[in-house]
């Protein structure tokens, strides 16, 4: 759950604390984020309250994770999201972004490589139709947060380094 929870807090987190940097005080103005930041919030929103509510699903109907699942799970998590999130921060301060990109790539292929194992090994056959679309949800969200904040790195000019 705390995995879950990180990329929105830290995300949060890095924003306050780069609006302190003149290159980014635009940060203190709503008005003047770029589409991007708008939609990663709102994909990012949408991708936590699905993990919460896959989270609360398993409590209350008491599906249990085993070790195997849980352990890929936080191996797509720590092993795969954390590195991406890291590499996206890491582009999104950076004066030469596109540096990134390739090792960016990569990791998000690894990623991709850990999420679907945990999917179609763990998931395929156990979950019912709202559990597998409180995932879809999870991965959309995270999908679609993930792209705009490429376009912000790696496309749009003059918001960054």
């Amino acid at each position: 759950m705390l995995a879950s929870l990180a990329p929105g807090v830290l995300f949060g987190t890095a924003l306050v604390l780069l609006s302190r940097d003149p290159r980014f005080s635009w940060l203190t103005e709503p008005g003047r984020y770029p589409w991007e930041l708008w939609v990663v919030a709102l994909a990012g929103t949408t991708a936590t309250l699905a993990g919460i509510s896959d989270w609360r699903y398993h409590r209350t109907a008491g599906v249990r994770v085993g070790p195997n699942e849980h352990r890929a799970e936080l191996l797509a998590l720590a092993g795969g999201g954390l590195p991406l999130f890291l590499l996206m921060g890491a582009a999104s301060v950076s004066s030469r972004p596109r540096v990134f990109l390739l090792p960016v790539l990569v990791v998000l292929m690894g990623t991709i490589v850990l999420i679907c194992y945990d999917e179609f090994v763990f998931h395929r056959r156990r979950c019912g139709r709202f559990e597998s679309l409180l995932h879809r949800t999870l991965l959309a969200g995270h999908a679609t947060a993930f792209l705009a904040w490429a376009h912000f790195c790696f496309v749009r000019e003059g918001f960054h380094g």
